[in-house]
């Protein structure tokens, strides 16, 4: 009771006030059913506000606050349209405006199948890249990635204010939360679009886009599945018991690093992630009912696949409470720091699966320690009847 009166305590107060030694002790991972008040989750509608509770969490502490969704989204160029590709796609691309009298614009690629029947189950993904995607319309799916940098720049040791943070000076928001915020804006255009099914939109990104992906299947639930490749530290792994040679909360959030892709004041956690409210198993956990598919590699040590089996595994008790416990998912293959066309394929072949019903085939039993005790000691609640 005296823990939770004392995180309630701080956790009130203004952010900025606090170092982290003001922080309570939380050795084991955070119980997500537990309120900050001390009471716990009970029911699904107690899921849902205790939801609300951790996202703010998270916002509040690592990524910073993003503004509500505009109304004025809208298609401001077709920059070029034309039928390519084998098998055939309409490959368009479009400058996008949004925002204060919209002075924010990204450009889009939007390639939709030319064959079969739509409109069409979509993947979304951050920067303009061609991988895969002949496979992804063979497979009926259109393809949307757009250019994160044009709303926030990627900076290595040193900050620069991109346009969406001077568009919205009033949001503490860090380079993870604008791009994650721009990919629901690609889904609010790809809404208008008929051809688009985007009821089944898939989100994904690699390494710090893995980050940002994993960021906005917790922001907008209109994802239908969140499939976050390499994204490691700030993304799938969790902080506590980081071993060597990983990226740690320390290294990402130095100033000559990316303490940029972060709520200002997140790095006064560094060394001391054990006073965190919370651990990334939250960040995941906030992607349910939806599916969520983790793709990693066994090689990448810097991402920390121990740590992203130790937050899937703490995650794992809000899909069962949930009634969905095949939704949680962490794939992990040989090899190194990549999204590889294997990594595609486990995206289509969950796509299939959870958003075309067929069957799941593929194999998910490889992890990076096979015999990991769970770090926490609290029980889930039992299934709502």
């Amino acid at each position: 009771m005296a823990l939770t009166v004392l995180l309630l305590a701080v956790l009130q107060a203004p952010p900025e006030a606090l170092p982290a030694d003001a922080f309570p002790l939380i050795e084991e991972f955070p119980d997500p059913f537990r309120f900050q008040d001390g009471h716990r989750v009970r029911t699904q509608e107690d899921w849902r506000q205790r939801r609300a509770e951790m996202l703010e969490l998270i916002l509040r502490y690592e990524y910073g606050h993003v503004p509500p969704p505009p109304d004025n989204i809208r298609v401001e160029e077709e920059l070029s349209s034309e039928v390519t590709g084998q098998p055939a796609m309409l490959h368009q691309i479009l400058r996008l405006s949004m925002g204060p009298e919209n002075t924010l614009t990204t450009t889009l690629h939007l390639r939709i199948p030319q064959s079969g029947t739509g409109p069409y189950p979509v993947i979304v993904r951050f920067g303009i890249d061609d991988a895969c995607v002949s496979e992804m319309i063979g497979r009926g799916y259109a393809y949307a990635c757009f250019d994160q940098h044009a709303l926030e720049p990627d900076t290595e040791g040193h900050d620069v204010i991109g346009p969406a943070q001077a568009a919205y000076p009033g949001y503490d928001w860090a380079s993870l939360a604008v791009w994650a915020w721009g990919a629901c804006r690609v889904l609010d255009c790809l809404e208008t679009r008929p051809e688009i099914d985007a009821k089944q939109a898939i989100i994904t990104g690699h390494s710090r886009t893995g980050k940002a992906a994993l960021l906005a299947g917790a922001l907008d639930e209109r994802f239908a599945l969140v499939v976050p490749n390499g994204s490691g530290c700030g993304g799938a792994s969790a902080y506590r018991g980081a071993g060597k040679g990983v990226e740690t909360l320390e290294l990402i959030t130095l100033p000559s690093r990316f303490k940029s892709w972060f709520q200002a004041d997140f790095g006064r956690f560094a060394d001391q992630e054990s006073r965190l409210p919370f651990d990334q198993h939250f960040l995941r956990a906030l992607v349910a009912p939806r599916p969520i598919v983790s793709t990693d590699a066994l090689g990448d040590t810097w991402c920390n696949p121990p740590g992203t089996q130790a937050a899937w595994m703490a995650a794992q008790p809000v899909f069962d409470f949930l009634g969905v416990r095949e939704n949680n998912r962490s794939h992990f293959r040989e090899g190194q720091h990549d999204q590889l066309p294997a990594d595609y394929a486990v995206l289509l072949d969950a796509a299939d699966h959870y958003l075309g019903g067929k069957p799941l085939t593929r194999d998910f039993s490889t992890l990076p320690e096979p015999g990991m005790k769970p770090g926490w000691s609290w029980a889930a609640p039992a299934p709502p009847q």
